[in-house]
């Protein structure tokens, strides 16, 4: 389920406006809002767990999240070593452990825990989730360990010793916050957060940033740079050098969600870069920092500029010397088909991820004196390939190999030289021998081509018959690439259904200019590029209205609240994730504020008339064909509010519809604090979808 990415941010809540009868669902905690959700719990569970399907899908569900044969999610440290999370029905929280290449060669790799998360959780009568751990460069000994009460962005952060195995005595230690932190050198942080009640920016992220000291209290930081409330976060990003000396400190002042004003930190204080508010700082290799351009820049060099989409190098000593006129150098450029989907840095080389159509490849460029010369790393073609982790003190790589229907891989990779090593597969989670995927492309409303994947019975007979569920997201840049999903298919695809993914427009499968087409002003040409795919399907007779389901979270939640209001005749069956629905209220409901760049202002007239004209709050009608939706969220989600969809199920209560209404009491913006409940929302996510595809 893709997340509205969590920028720094999530809003303070000032009062809705009085003429909305169900404001009072926006009191994440209130009495009268929870027990809303607990009586629409206790109405609709019944209707699918008592469902005899159920009970067979739960278990697979769960035999699937809960799988010790899993591929454990290994990035490389500093000490040489692999670290993971782990999760399974012993370690529902997870376990933080190590282990060496050489041991996680062998089937049975032996593993030393760091932190144990469920052990910590009893210990402290905590529902504690990991949210990360940031590392100190070269040895990652000592790391700032993220811990969530219940999956909430807002998290504690506590110094811990990876080899000793325990937090540090005395250590760095935040409490409860939105907090933007990371190292400088080993006796100081650079820290945003909230110093004081109310430091916050309107989107509820950090805007002051201080320089900590080992053994000083917050309260004796030193302020380097303080933003604006009208921000929405303030961040620091520190860039180090091979050995772990600090090479430039940067302030990333996030002006929205996708403009951000670079800054400089200096012996003379915080000095602006001269980089467009669009564009990426994404490493650090070879005396060059990295940056990714998310609009044009004509000015950027002596030629004719340099375009979005673009990947350049600046020199970081030029960079210092006159930060407001940085001279960049073309890395790539990618062509129509293509997009940079991730960039990473080694010791020596820079890596790029590029998709072409929507499939992936991995780029090794080379530095020789002012040239980039790019290797293809040979890994398997027509596949998502995905850079788990890059190691700083030398050359390897971790990369995630997969696809709709081969199980993924994982590969050891050297960016300078060998061919790639394969280590890890997982095994096979549902039978794929009956299926096959193709790629189409449908005809937008404005004459755009948006491909999408369909995942499909080999003997499918197109007759408009097949079960079909059609995922998509459609924001932020968040590309919807082809993924092995055990759950889908065990689920899915095993019991004859046809799955849909859609490439639509505001994700990044072709670059910015995807993404740029589908903001604010333009946001129907998304919500038309989904009608589009959903009618190419019926008009191909894979499926049917009668047959046809739709899927998606957070910014896809929205997109399902649109597709149910604006085009009901298409589908049978619409499961809504932690959506946004809202849109004219949105910017003072949990993060709302920090999506401005996305969705536009209902503050500003012509931005609102577009927000009014799909909000599916506001769309929502009597009398209309709506099928019977499933909607989701959990109380603890502290980045799409759950009165998005507390206000969805009352609106369509107070006219009538008939719905389903599940709300999870932990579990963050993913909708599940752990692997139980991550099973419990599948299995009743397939139930629901199986009795009103299949049935």
């Amino acid at each position: 389920m893709a997340a509205a990415p969590a920028h720094p941010k999530s809003a303070p809540q000032k009062s809705a406006p009085s003429k909305d009868p169900f404001a009072y669902m926006e009191e994440i905690e209130g009495k009268r809002a929870l027990d809303f959700a607990k009586a629409e719990n206790a109405r609709s569970l019944p209707q699918l767990q008592t469902d005899p399907r159920y009970a067979g899908l739960h278990a697979d569900a769960l035999k699937i999240v809960t799988a010790k044969d899993r591929i454990p999610n290994v990035a490389l440290a500093g000490d040489g070593s692999l670290r993971d999370l782990w999760q399974d029905q012993d370690h529902v929280r997870g376990v933080w452990r190590t282990t060496t290449v050489a041991s996680y060669r062998s089937d049975k790799p032996e593993y030393r825990t760091l932190l144990d998360l469920d052990a910590v959780s009893r210990a402290e009568k905590a529902n504690w989730v990991f949210k990360g751990a940031d590392c100190l460069t070269p040895d990652d000994r000592l790391c700032l360990v993220s811990l969530s009460d219940g999956g909430k962005d807002a998290v504690t952060v506590r110094e811990f010793d990876a080899q000793a195995g325990r937090f540090v005595d005395g250590g760095f230690n935040l409490p409860e916050a939105k907090h933007n932190v990371t190292w400088i050198d080993r006796d100081t942080l650079v820290v945003a957060t909230e110093w004081t009640k109310g430091d916050v920016t309107e989107s509820s992220y950090p805007y002051i940033l201080k320089l900590l000291k080992r053994g000083q209290p917050l309260s004796a930081a030193t302020e380097v740079f303080r933003g604006s409330k009208k921000d929405v976060a303030v961040a620091p990003l520190v860039l180090h050098e091979p050995d772990g000396k600090p090479a430039a400190v940067f302030v990333e002042q996030a002006l929205d969600f996708f403009n951000t004003q670079h800054q400089l930190l200096t012996d003379k204080g915080v000095v602006k870069v001269g980089l467009p508010t669009k564009s990426t700082i994404q490493g650090y290799v070879a005396g060059q920092v990295a940056v990714t351009l998310e609009q044009d820049w004509p000015e950027g060099s002596s030629g004719a500029g340099f375009k979005e989409g673009d990947l350049l190098v600046l020199d970081l000593a030029a960079l210092k010397a006159d930060p407001a006129h940085p001279k960049a150098r073309l890395v790539l450029r990618p062509t129509e088909s293509q997009a940079v989907e991730q960039v990473a840095t080694t010791r020596d080389r820079l890596v790029v991820a590029l998709y072409d159509n929507v499939k992936g490849q991995v780029l090794s460029f080379a530095r020789d004196g002012q040239a980039w010369t790019p290797t293809r790393l040979d890994l398997p073609k027509d596949s998502s390939i995905h850079i788990a982790s890059a190691s700083d003190r030398d050359n390897r790589l971790i990369l995630g190999v997969t696809s709709f229907l081969t199980p993924t891989t994982q590969w050891l990779a050297d960016a300078v030289e060998g061919a790639p090593e394969k280590l890890k597969s997982l095994p096979p989670r549902f039978d794929a021998s009956r299926d096959l995927v193709e790629q189409y492309w449908a005809t937008s409303k404005d004459g755009t081509k948006v491909p999408y994947f369909v995942v499909r019975p080999k003997d499918l007979k197109f007759d408009g018959a097949a079960p079909t569920l059609l995922y998509a997201y459609g924001g932020f840049q968040v590309s919807q690439s082809p993924a092995y999903s055990g759950t889908v298919g065990k689920l899915w695809l095993e019991k004859g259904g046809v799955y849909v993914v859609a490439n639509i427009r505001g994700g990044g499968e072709f670059g910015p200019r995807w993404h740029n087409a589908g903001l604010k002003l333009n946001r129907m040409r998304v919500y038309d590029d989904f009608f589009a795919v959903s009618q190419d399907l019926i008009k191909r007779k894979i499926t049917s209205p009668r047959r046809l389901g739709v899927m998606g979270g957070s910014n896809g939640g929205l997109l399902m609240g649109v597709a149910l209001t604006k085009h009901p005749e298409l589908y049978r069956a619409v499961v809504i994730q932690v959506p946004l629905f809202d849109m004219i209220g949105y910017t003072h409901i949990g993060a709302g504020a920090s999506w401005v760049g996305e969705y536009g202002d209902p503050a500003i007239p012509a931005e609102r008339k577009v927000l009014e004209s799909y909000s599916p709050y506001q769309n929502l009608k009597k009398g209309q064909p709506y099928p019977k939706v499933f909607l989701e969220t959990s109380t603890k989600d502290d980045r799409v509010h759950p009165a998005h969809a507390r206000k969805a199920a009352a609106r369509l209560k107070a006219l009538g519809y008939d719905y389903l209404y599940y709300e999870n009491l932990e579990g963050g913006h993913a909708a599940a604090a752990n692997l139980n409940e991550t099973a419990l929302r599948l299995s009743l996510e397939y139930t629901y979808l199986t009795q009103r595809l299949v049935d």
